[in-house]
């Protein structure tokens, strides 16, 4: 496998925010969207070469019953998949963070999976895979990054007129800096939509640049 890094740290953005978890974050990724803040994880000519053994190994040994699989993108490696499996077998309760564009149907079920919806600013739109949300089960969630207004009001329309909203966990999440709480807060509260106001607590707490946490 192809790996960026792997470290011991709080979950920061899905609805298990603030639970210590351990995350796997491989190299490597389809897209390059116009504000993403990972931009290190996505060329694997830097990464480290490990075998599933050795993940599983230093997972162990930094020892969180949690686990997320990030990246960059992770199904672009299909050890992935073998990963997440014996990561479940062997007790971890495990996350998958997939930017939404490759199938899931892989991915074992017990795995807690984390699935983007691109937004227009990310530059992707049109690269949603919207069969995947036939896959999804109620452990799941669905996460949209939101840069502006435009953003929200696609995500609200869009998510809408698919019936995503009020049938899935939902997470409208702002670019850092791009857009104030309070200001979708008020968008979300305004519009009474039942979907979670997202933070990336890492952030939050170790400021936009840190690495490793």
């Amino acid at each position: 496998m192809k790996i960026c890094e792997i470290f011991h740290s709080l979950q920061g953005e899905s609805y298990l925010a603030g639970r210590p978890c351990t995350f796997v974050r491989t190299a490597g990724c389809n897209l390059s969207c116009s504000w993403c803040d990972t931009r290190y994880a996505g060329a694997t000519n830097e990464a480290e070469d490990m075998t599933v053994g050795q993940v599983m190994q230093r997972v162990g040994e930094l020892g969180a019953d949690l686990v997320q699989i990030t990246g960059g993108e992770p199904l672009l490696q299909e050890e992935s998949i073998e990963l997440m499996r014996l990561l479940c077998d062997s007790g971890a309760r495990v996350m998958l963070e997939t930017n939404g564009t490759l199938d899931i149907t892989p991915v074992d079920p017990r795995v807690i999976i984390v699935m983007d919806v691109k937004a227009p600013s990310s530059g992707h739109p049109d690269t949603n895979r919207w069969a995947n949300l036939e896959v999804l089960q109620d452990s799941d969630e669905i996460k949209v990054v939101l840069s502006d207004r435009a953003d929200y009001d696609w995500a609200k329309a869009t998510l809408g007129e698919k019936g995503v909203i009020r049938k899935y966990r939902v997470t409208f999440s702002p670019v850092f800096g791009a857009i104030d709480y309070k200001t979708l807060a008020e968008w979300l509260l305004a519009d009474r939509l039942p979907v979670r106001m997202g933070f990336q607590l890492h952030k939050l707490i170790w400021g936009p640049d840190a690495k490793g946490v």
